[in-house]
């Protein structure tokens, strides 16, 4: 893969690079629901490189408040590169990124980051906040939401309907 992701039109949320990789996003979710996590995936593509970084919560399996899809990804790509600065590389997702994991795209260095659906309850990249676009810290991402929103969106909603379920019985 050469094409650099600066070359990307990240204006258009239908652009095939996009779905595809958020494909990828959605099959790490589909694992977390399997695993009776909240169904979230997340990919990072270097530029160079491709596919660096794919993961899903695992807040549960772990005991780790802090495993969430963007966070293990972010640590998978930083291995792979053998650097923190994760310069060159997307991030997808499939659930608009919490505070947590946009402090965390900041502090990795990750330019752009593309999600599925909004999380009006901890978005931090559009909805709440707009913590990876905050002219006041260090550095900045480039946000694109509404890749894919409708099934990142029905399988959250399909996850905490099924929880509600099985708590009626």
């Amino acid at each position: 893969m050469d094409l650099s992701p600066f070359d990307l039109p990240l204006s258009d949320p239908r652009h095939p690079f996009h779905v595809a990789h958020m494909e990828m996003a959605l099959e790490e979710a589909a694992l977390a629901a399997a695993e009776d996590e909240v169904p979230v995936g997340a990919v990072i593509v270097s530029a160079q490189h491709g596919v660096i970084g794919r993961a899903h919560n695992q807040r549960e399996r772990l005991l780790d408040p802090t495993a969430h899809a963007e966070m293990i990804a972010i640590t998978q790509a930083a291995q792979a590169l053998r650097s923190w600065r994760l310069e060159d590389c997307l991030l997808y997702v499939t659930l608009e990124p919490c505070p947590m994991c946009a402090g965390a795209v900041v502090q990795a260095r990750l330019p752009f980051v593309i999600y599925g659906c909004t999380d009006p309850k901890a978005g931090a990249c559009d909805t709440l906040y707009q913590i990876a676009t905050d002219p006041r810290l260090n550095h900045r991402a480039r946000i694109l939401g509404g890749v894919l929103a409708e099934r990142c969106a029905a399988i959250l909603t399909a996850f905490f309907a099924a929880k509600r379920q099985l708590g009626k019985n």
